[in-house]
């Protein structure tokens, strides 16, 4: 698992004006409590995007929720209130940020939606880690049902191997589709042969 990005790192990619914007932030979110309904640094968190430009923003959400030490309920708060940009660097920073399933809910929202960024942000080193078999699965057949690469989903050798039931379930999808004349996905083969089972 590749670690968030540092300041200094990040802040060699920004202008002086987007530098003095996210060192301000940061400092707002060492400051802030966590316990607290709301806090400033929320706001930077929202406007990252605006301030250090799109392709930063979430690497600076990242590195924000990691200064301020945002627990599960301030995760839940800015996911649920959040855009599906903030929404996607909440997912992401999940294995930095929480150890065990208690966030599991975001990654189960996250899947139910055709978003493919929120998807492919939800299939992540936390989904492997915590996820159950029967939640994975229906994940991989999200990602092959939304066109998410299945590049995107974490420790998929791993989680796929021997799989008997995601071969099925596989198998029923690809017939599905053929039934209705639609175009098999590449990647379901390629998972196929990963479980070892593809007759």
């Amino acid at each position: 698992m590749t670690p968030p990005l540092t300041r200094d790192t990040l802040a060699a990619r920004l202008g002086p004006d987007a530098r003095a914007w996210l060192d301000g932030a940061l400092t707002e979110a060492e400051a802030a409590p966590d316990n607290v309904a709301f806090a400033p640094w929320e706001l930077r968190f929202a406007a990252a995007g605006r301030h250090c430009g799109q392709d930063n923003a979430d690497d600076v959400r990242t590195l924000l929720l990691q200064r301020a030490g945002a627990g599960v309920d301030t995760l839940n708060r800015l996911y649920h209130q959040g855009n599906a940009a903030e929404r996607r660097a909440v997912l992401l920073s999940l294995p930095y940020r929480v150890p065990g399933p208690d966030a599991l809910p975001l990654t189960e929202d996250a899947l139910r939606t055709n978003d493919t960024r929120l998807v492919a942000a939800a299939v992540g080193p936390y989904a492997a880690a915590h996820l159950d078999a029967h939640g994975w699965r229906h994940a991989i057949l999200k990602c092959l049902f939304t066109g998410v690469p299945v590049d995107a989903v974490d420790r998929l050798v791993e989680r796929a191997a021997g799989d008997a039931e995601l071969a099925r379930m596989l198998g029923d999808f690809a017939a599905e589709r053929t039934a209705a004349g639609r175009e098999v996905p590449a990647d379901l083969h390629r998972v196929l042969t990963l479980t070892g089972l593809e007759s």
